[in-house]
């Protein structure tokens, strides 16, 4: 029995039938519309979404690691075989970007050897960012594992970056002031804070856990405060955002949470179903956390009226 406190999603296929209902069949559809979580092989749906349709493409590939999916294995490749694979899911993607997409690719650091490359080859390379997480399981003769990365491109020079709209929000631990008045800076309620632009190195993410109602049984689901980085930076309200590696949904999920259309793809139906709850979950409860306010807050921060609301 799980504790009252843990809202992780794990119920088993036998209980996702009403779920499934939300979902889209691929052998069945003829075209994929928007706003879709679609069951079933990637390519065989990549072929019915239309060509240059696609704002923002965000992939969580399989690292190149063995991997046990709830029943659908992935299996380490040598580098040559995994930079086909890597060529074969693109060559599929690609055509249905358009000329003014953004590309993000999530990797860790040894199959970023290989997806860096690949991606250079292809599209507009412009940065590799970097996020650490929490936690990682320690190693006695190596370094412990805990950061990722995401490869950023583009399809051209004309793309979307709204710098305004992922700015961090950190305290201000020696404030200056002008003529008696704060110099970029603000004072709150809540403190001193300034607003940054953010880097290429994320330090504020935290990974799901069992008490946080994101979090589902995916072995390697992406934050959600990680993937809305990337939606609000990278795109526009009412844009398309394309997921080929969906997953247990985030980025489907946090595109609705943040006025954005999607499509998410995946294979496993047991992980479709948890993403068919989380969007349904959604419509009630639309925040995100670690994004208060139309900012990021520093990790396990958040504004104390938050706070009061939720205590």
């Amino acid at each position: 029995m799980k504790s009252q406190r843990n809202k992780t999603i794990d119920f088993p296929l036998e209980q996702a039938g009403e779920y499934l209902k939300n979902c889209i069949d691929v052998k069945s559809a003829s075209v994929i519309k928007e706003n879709s979580v679609v069951v079933g092989d990637a390519f065989e749906a990549l072929k019915k979404i239309p060509d240059h349709s696609v704002d923002l493409l965000i992939v969580d590939p399989p690292y190149n690691l063995h991997k046990d999916f709830h029943g659908n294995g992935f299996k380490e490749m040598d580098t040559e075989e995994y930079e086909r694979y890597t060529e074969t899911w693109l060559d599929a993607v690609t055509p249905k970007l358009k000329e003014s997409a953004s590309v993000y690719v999530c990797c860790d650091w040894k199959s970023a050897l290989v997806i860096g490359g690949v991606l250079n080859k292809r599209f507009i390379l412009r940065n590799r960012i970097t996020w650490q997480r929490e936690k990682g399981r320690g190693a006695k003769s190596n370094w412990k594992n805990s950061m990722e990365d995401i490869f950023y491109a583009t399809v051209s020079d004309k793309y979307t970056f709204n710098l305004d709209a992922v700015k961090q929000r950190k305290k201000v631990l020696a404030p200056y002031r002008e003529n008696g008045k704060p110099k970029d800076w603000e004072e709150t309620e809540n403190g001193k804070f300034r607003n940054t632009c953010p880097s290429n190195f994320w330090d504020d993410i935290a990974v799901p856990y069992w008490s946080m109602a994101e979090n589902t049984a995916h072995p390697t689901q992406k934050p959600e405060k990680l993937i809305a980085k990337l939606i609000l930076a990278s795109s526009n309200e009412g844009d398309l955002v394309l997921d080929p590696f969906n997953g247990s949904g985030t980025t489907s999920v946090v595109a609705k949470k943040l006025n954005r259309k999607y499509i998410g793809l995946e294979q496993n139906p047991l992980y479709c179903a948890w993403a068919a709850k989380r969007l349904i979950d959604c419509e009630t409860d639309n925040t995100i956390q670690g994004y208060y306010g139309g900012v990021f807050w520093e990790r396990n921060s958040r504004p104390s009226e938050i706070t009061s609301k939720n205590d």
